[in-house]
C-alpha cells in the first residue's frame, strides 16, 4: 500500500511517500511543492492543486494522510493553511483516494508515543522508522512522512481477497 502523507501549507507543502507492507514501512521518496510569494491566492492553490493531481495519478497512491490543522496564533496563518488544505483534499477526493487525517497530538504519539514530543523528536523517529542516515529536509518534507508513517500505525489491514 502506498501512503502519501502531507504537511499543509500555501507557500510549500511536504509531500512523504511510503510504502506499508507486511507491517514494514519503506520510503518511496519525499519532497515539496512550493508557491512563488508574487502568485495571487487562486493562482498558489491552483499551482498547488495540479502539482498533487499529478502526483497522486503518478504514483498511484492508495491512502493519504493529512494533518488536521490546530490552533494557530496567526489569523492569516491559518486562512491559507485552510485553503490548502481544502485543495488537497480536493485532490485526493477528485481521484477517490480514501483520506486519513490526523491531529498533531496523533502523530506525535504514533511515532514516539508521547503527545508532546518535540519537532526535533518527531524528525529522529521519521528517520529510525525509516532506517535513513539523515533527517529528512526541508521539515515539511519530514513533517508530511510522520504523517504517512502515522497513517500507517492506524491503517486498517487489507481485506483479504474471496477464493472461488
Amino acid at each position: 500500500m502506498l501512503i502519501l502523507g502531507i504537511d499543509p501549507g500555501t507557500a510549500r507543502i511536504g509531500i512523504g511517500l511510503i510504502r506499508y507492507e507486511n507491517k514494514k514501512i519503506s520510503l518511496e521518496g519525499y519532497g515539496c511543492i512550493e508557491t512563488k510569494p508574487d502568485l495571487s491566492d487562486e493562482e498558489r492553490l491552483l499551482r498547488l492543486y495540479n502539482e498533487l493531481d499529478k502526483l497522486i495519478k503518478k504514483q498511484k497512491t492508495d491512502l493519504v494522510a493529512i494533518e488536521k490543522i490546530f490552533f494557530f496564533k496567526n489569523q492569516k496563518t491559518i486562512v491559507g493553511v485552510s485553503q490548502a488544505r481544502g485543495v488537497i483534499l480536493l485532490a485526493a477526493a477528485k481521484n477517490k483516494k480514501k483520506i486519513m487525517e490526523f491531529t498533531p497530538l496523533q502523530i506525535k504519539q504514533a511515532l514516539t508515543g508521547y503527545g508532546r514530543a518535540e519537532k526535533k523528536q518527531i524528525q529522529q523517529m521519521v528517520k529510525a522508522f525509516l532506517g535513513l542516515k539523515e533527517i529528512p529536509k526541508p521539515d515539511d518534507a519530514a513533517d508530511a512522512l510522520a504523517a504517512a508513517i502515522c497513517c500507517a500505525h492506524f491503517c486498517p489491514a487489507p481485506i483479504p481477497k474471496k477464493r472461488s
